[in-house]
């Protein structure tokens, strides 16, 4: 018996399994910022939209926590974080717990 009669294993291609993971990345980056956008559009619906406002960060802590800052100013080099606050969603991005609590202030 010769070693061209024994079938071979299939090798697995580590491009294929590269890319495959590539793929999974790109997949829960683009979850996290459904729910980091998510978030956003939650306090602001429920803080109000400040004048002069630059950005709202989002910024993911562990699991389904976050701190989010609201940034406001007339240009980002003199912009200040008007208000910060420490979330708890749940997994698809509904703010559950907020501390300090988010009222209407604008």
């Amino acid at each position: 018996m010769t070693t061209e009669n024994v079938p071979s294993k299939p090798l697995r291609s580590k491009m294929a399994t590269k890319e495959q993971g590539d793929k999974h990345k790109e997949s829960e980056q683009h979850q996290r910022e459904k729910v980091n956008t998510f978030i956003r559009e939650q306090v602001i619906h429920l803080l109000g939209k400040p004048v002069n406002l630059l950005k709202v960060q989002v910024r993911s802590l562990w699991d389904n926590n976050f701190r989010v800052n609201v940034v406001i100013g007339p240009d980002i080099v003199s912009g200040k974080v008007a208000n910060s606050y420490f979330l708890a969603s749940d997994s698809d991005g509904h703010i559950v717990t907020s501390i300090p609590r988010i009222t209407k202030q604008y």
